[in-house]
């Protein structure tokens, strides 16, 4: 009996403390539930999200990366806040900062009259000394150069030098301007003295611009000085234009333009933007005269600054000429004055009106013939002639008579200044009228001529003109242009294609003929921007194919170098398979797609969007050739299998030789 009492006490105390192991586990189970839930809420609330939280009995371990250490200790402290902070385990990561991203490293050069600054940031390798250096070099003696450039070790991003070097080249030409440079960027803004030497720096500093560089130019030439600020608008009765247009706005040219379309005006007429407008009310003046114009359904009028002739036609109604003439008169703005005259009718019974007539012909021969006054006229009109279109090409015929008007050698020399804009035509000159009639090559000569007769002859004599303007042709030893390059190079490959040693970058022989077509077009160009691509199928492994096509357009480039053409801004680009121009599922595709092509590297937009600097109509191109493959600029280049493996056969390692693949066919490429 006492045995079993003790297996009853042993047993009872063995179970008691089983239930509370049990009950013990299950208490620090929950309780470390509860302390993760309660933690991982804070954290969440706090943004901590990227936290984890493990609870291990009265410890709590925080794991995860921060993204900073700041969010780190913020973690820390906000599980203090649930738990003791003694009992919190710290196993937290912080994320790597970022390295520093380098500077955007620019220069911004500014020259005037008064001197040149040159401001930026540049890489600590390039001497800001020799950049000084280099400048005083380029530019005038004694000009002052304010070096307010810093620097910072960072490496020299790519085509900073060549952006540098041409920007420093370009400001020597550019006496009024803002350089700004960056990295493969180049922006000019500048101001010129004529519109001919705009163009001219224009195409020379894109021509001298590296292969690669991006350009934005933005030169500007600045408005003419008129004198006399002069307008001529004449109006027959049935068609009206103008002799010569000026205004000082674009505001005022579209009010001019509009008045002169209400009276009659047809077609497309300039009027010169310029400098020199006698009065603000210019334009409103020069509605008022043509409105009046209008009413009298035909005249001229003529504006020589503020002074106004307004000539009526012929047989006009003398009460409505007066009427319209006094309204005209009261409501012209102060400071402009007119003089307004309306020709009576011929006298039939005139038999004989004198005249003197100077005609130049297309060859630059000059008859002079007709009627002056005196033999003092004579000699100084056969001498002013002389000058004027050379002693050799001048042929007097001019007899001395009586009777003629007073200002009749004013107008005789006048008449033969302004023939003297003409290419070819012919000077009347009667006493009721000044004539000039021909053809010019100058667009500015009919503008140029009306101010002068308009000064000359004064506000009360009229004249007439009628004057053609043409092209002029263009000079026979004149290079052509690069699109026109571009042009001929696609036409050069129409009748043969650049072919290639079967796999490798060796230009076959049969493509020498084609070769030297392609030197004589660029030796005619000259200095041309020029990116000579070479493109593959998609047959083999692109990376290869990428390799091949660079060799073949670097050996394109090298036979141009041997036929000393001038390569300087040359650059040879391999595009692999990436730019197909046919379906590289046919042979013919893959034929098509096989080739050399030459595009011209044009100047960057101030937003370029092309990467590769070239001009839109390259990617036009490549449409229209995949079109019609034989205009394409294309290259055969079927390769050869060997008659027992099947395998193309690999060409010998060489300089000019991209790897072989195993396993190409003779479709590839």
């Amino acid at each position: 009996m006492r045995l079993s009492s003790l297996a009853i006490v042993s047993a009872t105390f063995c179970v008691a403390a089983v239930l509370s192991y049990v009950t013990a586990q299950f208490s620090v189970t929950v309780i470390e539930a509860n302390t993760e839930i309660s933690l991982r809420e804070a954290l969440d609330e706090g943004g901590h999200t990227w936290a984890e939280v493990q609870a291990d009995g009265l410890t709590v371990a925080l794991s995860g990366t921060a993204p900073s250490e700041a969010e780190r200790f913020q973690a820390i402290s906000v599980a203090g806040s649930i738990v003791d902070a003694a009992r919190v385990h710290d196993r937290l990561d912080v994320k790597l900062a970022k390295a520093i991203a380098p500077p955007g490293f620019s220069v911004e050069l500014l020259r005037n009259d008064s001197g040149l600054s040159i401001i930026g940031l540049i890489p600590k390798s390039t001497d800001r000394a020799d950049i000084e250096a280099k400048l005083r070099d380029i530019i005038e003696p004694g000009v002052p150069i304010a070096n307010l450039l810093e620097n910072a070790d960072y490496p020299v991003p790519q085509g900073w030098e060549d952006a540098l070097a041409y920007a420093l080249n370009a400001i020597g030409r550019l006496p009024r301007s803002k350089v700004s440079i960056e990295a493969e960027l180049v922006s000019i803004t500048a101001i010129t003295d004529s519109t001919e030497e705009k163009q001219n720096l224009e195409r020379d500093l894109t021509r001298a611009a590296p292969p690669g560089l991006r350009i934005a130019l933005n030169i500007s030439a600045p408005r003419p000085v008129i004198t006399p600020f002069r307008l001529r608008f004449v109006h027959d009765g049935d068609t009206a234009h103008f002799d010569a247009c000026s205004a000082a706005t674009e505001d005022d040219r579209a009010r001019i333009l509009t008045a002169a379309r209400k009276a009659g005006l047809t077609g497309s007429e300039n009027c010169v933007i310029g400098l020199g407008v006698p009065s603000p009310n210019w334009a409103k003046a020069v509605e008022q005269a043509i409105a009046a114009i209008a009413e009298l359904d035909g005249g001229t009028v003529t504006f020589a600054d503020a002074d106004i002739s307004l000539v009526g036609r012929v047989g006009t109604d003398r009460s409505l000429f007066d009427n319209v003439v006094g309204e005209l008169e009261a409501v012209l703005p102060e400071v402009f004055a007119i003089h307004a005259v309306l020709p009576e009718p011929k006298d039939e019974t005139v038999q004989e009106t004198p005249e003197f007539v100077a005609t130049l012909s297309p060859e630059g021969l000059v008859q002079l013939r007709g009627r002056l006054p005196d033999d003092a006229l004579r000699g100084l009109a056969n001498s002013y002639a002389k000058a004027r279109f050379g002693s050799e090409n001048v042929y007097m015929a001019a007899r001395v008579v009586d009777g003629l008007p007073s200002d009749w050698s004013l107008r005789v020399l006048a008449g033969l200044e302004g023939l003297a804009y003409l290419a070819n035509g012919v000077l009347i000159v009667t006493p009721e009228d000044v004539l000039i009639r021909g053809i010019t090559e100058d667009e500015n000569a009919t503008g140029d001529i009306a101010g002068l007769l308009s000064a000359k002859l004064g506000e009360s004599r009229p004249y007439t003109m009628d004057i053609t303007y043409r092209e002029p042709p263009p000079p026979v030893d004149l290079p052509p242009t690069p699109e026109e390059c571009e042009a001929n190079l696609v036409a050069a490959q129409s009748e043969g294609k650049i072919t290639f040693e079967p796999g490798s970058a060796t230009i076959a022989a049969e493509s020498l003929d084609v070769m030297r077509a392609i030197a004589d077009i660029l030796r005619e160009c000259g200095d041309l921007r020029l990116e000579i691509q070479g493109h593959t199928d998609s047959q083999g492994r692109e990376s290869m194919n990428q390799q091949l096509s660079q060799a073949r357009a670097q050996s394109v480039l090298n036979e141009m170098r041997s036929r000393r053409i001038l390569t300087t801004n040359y650059v040879a680009k391999g595009y692999g398979e990436s730019q197909p121009i046919a379906d590289n599922g046919t042979e013919e595709g893959r034929e098509a797609n096989r080739r050399i092509e030459f595009r011209l590297i044009r100047a960057a937009s101030n937003t370029p969007n092309d990467e590769n600097g070239l001009d839109s109509v390259a990617s036009d191109a490549q449409q229209e050739a995949s079109e019609s493959a034989a205009d394409n600029l294309a290259v055969d280049d079927t390769s050869e299998q060997d008659e027992n493996t099947g395998q193309e056969t690999a060409p010998a390692n060489s300089a000019e030789t991209a790897p072989a693949e195993e396993g190409t066919t003779d479709e590839q490429n």
